[in-house]
């Protein structure tokens, strides 16, 4: 594989084919803001509610996009994101974001989903790194101190999935209908862990280093299955595991994950734990996930049935997933596979006609009926995609 060759790929797919698209058909020059949704037909829904996952995904790919590729549209399109995010999603009275908003940038679901905060972490955190704007920085800083206050249970040492507007205790604490109700879940502490290792790196911290740490300890202790070699998904507030769900992207997604945050720590004892819990969770996604007639990635296993759908973000997820394994390996099997799945990507995932990716396929490979944008559906999975192989590839 002649790796020049693999990052012009990944270049064209970023700016031509995935944040054009954005840039011209998700931002809305009349109304100054994004669409909220966008069905498989390329029709817009102005009046459809905005999600914090959404607006924040956009911040931080833009900003990213912008520190590798620093043209004017990229910066006006991160620039647009945040003035939303503070402008609307920011709740003045208690602190913290909204977990949405409705079309007309009012609040519609004015709880504190700590996934949200997170991403904002990460997403003011990466603006501030593109831009210099110290207030995107201090934004970042009070949102982790919110975390800490409001999320963190000192008790039983994890992170609470959600608290209302006044950050009292409320029912409902699931992301979306596919979560499993209950207090705690990888899928937050993941992207808590995430956006700490932003922040940390634009903030040494001592506090937050071990904040860090102890996160990361949290996935190595608790959330791994060190049976199975999946990460446990679902936990009641005393770590007791809820519920017999295996994903496959997330599995693959953390394996990088828990890497990048464990280098950046610098503990050479602890990167060498993560690299061999990384190893053993891709063999086990590879052997039961990875479709080898194809390379695609299935998206997840529930009481012993698989979900036969290849959706777009796990997909995304393990070419990094997989480069990263034969960057710390070196075994070419692990190379071979990030690029079988960037075929599959290519072959499958891809809108080539109208740009950006689908959301899915199903078993037979034909396109799902699902939307080209919305609350979940952003360009960071597939930018972020493209942008760590080009700087990966670069290095």
């Amino acid at each position: 594989m002649d790796l020049k060759n693999l990052k012009l790929e990944f270049e064209k797919e970023l700016n031509e084919n995935i944040l054009d698209y954005w840039v011209k058909k998700v931002y809305d020059p009349k109304n100054k803001t994004f669409f909220g949704r966008i069905d498989l037909n390329e029709n817009p829904d102005p009046d459809h509610n905005k999600s914090a996952v959404l607006i924040t995904r956009i911040l931080w790919t833009f900003s990213a996009a912008y520190r590798m590729y620093p043209k004017p549209e990229y910066k006006q399109m991160a620039d647009e994101a945040y003035r939303i995010v503070t402008n609307y999603f920011w709740d003045n009275e208690n602190g913290g974001i909204y977990w949405e908003i409705k079309g007309d940038h009012s609040p519609a679901d004015t709880k504190k989903q700590f996934y949200a905060l997170a991403f904002c972490i990460y997403a003011c955190t990466e603006y501030y790194l593109a831009f210099g704007i110290e207030q995107a920085k201090q934004l970042g800083i009070s949102l982790y101190m919110i975390l800490e206050a409001k999320s963190f249970n000192p008790a039983n040492n994890g992170y609470i999935d959600a608290l209302s507007k006044d950050y009292q205790k409320i029912s409902g604490l699931r992301l979306s209908e596919k979560e499993i109700a209950d207090t705690m879940t990888m899928n937050t502490h993941l992207h808590v862990l995430e956006a700490y290792t932003n922040l940390y790196r634009v903030w040494d911290d001592k506090e937050l280093k071990l904040k860090l740490n102890n996160l990361l300890r949290t996935f190595l202790d608790k959330i791994v299955n060190h049976e199975t070699w999946h990460f446990n998904l679902f936990f009641d507030e005393n770590w007791k595991v809820v519920g017999d769900v295996d994903s496959y992207g997330h599995d693959i997604e953390g394996t990088w994950l828990l890497y990048e945050a464990a280098e950046i720590l610098g503990d050479e004892s602890i990167l060498k734990e993560v690299e061999e819990v990384a190893v053993k969770m891709a063999e086990v996604t590879i052997n039961e996930g990875v479709v080898k007639s194809h390379g695609g990635l299935l998206y997840e296993k529930e009481d012993g049935h698989l979900l036969e759908e290849f959706h777009w973000w796990p997909q995304a997820e393990a070419v990094i997933g997989f480069f990263n394994l034969w960057q710390i390996t070196g075994s070419k099997k692990y190379l071979d596979l990030a690029v079988g799945s960037w075929e599959f990507i290519k072959n499958h995932i891809v809108d080539s006609e109208h740009g950006e990716w689908y959301w899915s396929v199903d078993k037979n490979l034909k396109t799902m009926p699902i939307e080209k944008v919305n609350g979940w559906k952003a360009p960071y999975h597939n930018g972020r995609m493209c942008m760590e192989l080009i700087r990966r590839i670069d290095q």
